[in-house]
């Protein structure tokens, strides 16, 4: 149960079903059995009460801290790019989520693209991959998928779950669905119910991806992937995590004219052609099923829901009764998950009487600065998991 910071970080992985010999989807699917893909730092200690969860964002994986040059079966989607952890400069010795003091999980969602569960994996029934067979998932099914996790480590109570971004909405879903399997929730930048605007923002990549002429419903494992809708797919979401003043300061001097997508139109200045870059580079470490999936928990949810509750207040009283202490990041300068989504948030959690501090980070680096600014985070974390 050890996991090295320094030096190469493994994958491991864990099979489960549910009652019946199947695992039970929130919308009633069935899949016969879940492989998760996951990763661990630190050392869980004797009365396994130092565990924390991390729930990764859209396109992240389990692989957030060390160095990991390889996954079994994921083949060449595994880019060089991803091979150092996503959240290497939070994740490790005296830092935010500090591996002298806990041991940190964190698994590819199912339904993901990097080790677990997913529409590439082979289907049983077919010997073939899922493809457009594989089913619709929830925040409740991945809060699910954590719980198999923490049982097989044998852990009652997790000190914290953390989750920014997509993983923010999963962090709350496990918090309120097993209030008394966690202690401290820590959420960056995420919200409580996915906001018109968003839900608009991700049916365009929907579309984007769906309209792909290459898309074949789903079912292009062995032919040529969407490459062209999932680029533009990721060209639309990448303008609201990145702030647009970085935007500018990261647009390459030179112009880069593409000869695979466009025929008539020439592209004019930096910006288009950085974004053309972004989304072009995104479709050689992702997959355009796994995409769809993701954005379409993020696009229905609803923490109420997910949490089989009638009401907000009636959510989160859970979360009180179970005296968890809350943590929530809003960034200024986020055009994502705009920081009046916490402020709903954090209300619903004050009218429950939860025991919840919430921390405005000033930044010029829009949604990701959760990624490339830790000391916004770091001692305000440190504070919370000490309480």
């Amino acid at each position: 149960m050890l996991g090295r910071m320094h030096g190469e970080t493994r994958t491991r992985f864990h099979e489960f079903t549910g009652p019946g010999g199947a695992f039970r989807l929130r919308d009633g699917s069935k899949l016969p059995s879940v492989r998760l893909a996951y990763e661990t730092w630190g050392e869980l200690n004797a009365d396994k009460s130092n565990a924390i969860v991390i729930f990764h964002a859209l396109s992240g994986s389990q692989h957030a801290a060390g160095h990991n040059p390889g996954i079994e079966g994921v083949g060449d989607i595994w880019q060089p790019e991803l091979h150092e952890g996503w959240w290497e400069n939070m994740i490790g010795p005296g830092k935010a989520l500090d591996t002298n003091e806990f041991f940190v999980i964190c698994a590819n969602y199912l339904g993901g693209c990097y080790g677990s569960t997913g529409p590439a994996s082979t289907n049983p029934a077919t010997r073939m991959p899922w493809g457009s067979a594989f089913p619709a998932v929830s925040a409740a099914d991945q809060a699910e998928c954590a719980r198999h996790l923490i049982d097989y480590f044998g852990i009652d109570s997790l000190h914290a779950v953390c989750g920014p971004s997509v993983g923010g909405l999963c962090a709350l879903t496990f918090a309120t669905r097993f209030p008394e399997r966690v202690r401290h929730v820590i959420m960056i930048a995420a919200g409580f119910k996915t906001t018109v605007l968003n839900r608009l923002i991700l049916f365009e990549q929907i579309l984007a991806i769906e309209n792909d002429p290459h898309f074949n419903g789903g079912d292009f494992y062995g032919k040529r992937p969407p490459l062209y809708g999932l680029a533009l797919a990721r060209m639309i979401s990448h303008k609201t995590f990145v702030h647009l003043d970085a935007i500018e300061r990261r647009a390459r001097k030179d112009i880069i004219q593409p000869d695979d997508i466009l025929d008539w139109y020439r592209v004019r200045d930096t910006f288009q052609s950085y974004m053309l870059h972004q989304g072009k580079k995104f479709v050689s470490r992702f997959d355009a099923n796994t995409y769809l999936r993701i954005i379409d928990l993020w696009s229905r949810y609803d923490a109420v829901l997910e949490g089989d509750a009638d009401t907000p207040t009636a959510l989160f009283e859970r979360c009180q009764t179970a005296g968890q202490k809350w943590l929530v990041f809003s960034i200024d300068s986020d055009f994502c998950f705009y920081p009046e989504e916490q402020a709903e948030l954090v209300g619903h959690l004050e009218r429950a009487r939860v025991d919840v501090m919430h921390i405005t980070v000033h930044s010029e680096k829009g949604h990701d600065s959760f990624l490339v600014e830790p000391e916004l985070y770091t001692p305000h974390i440190v504070w919370n998991l000490a309480r």
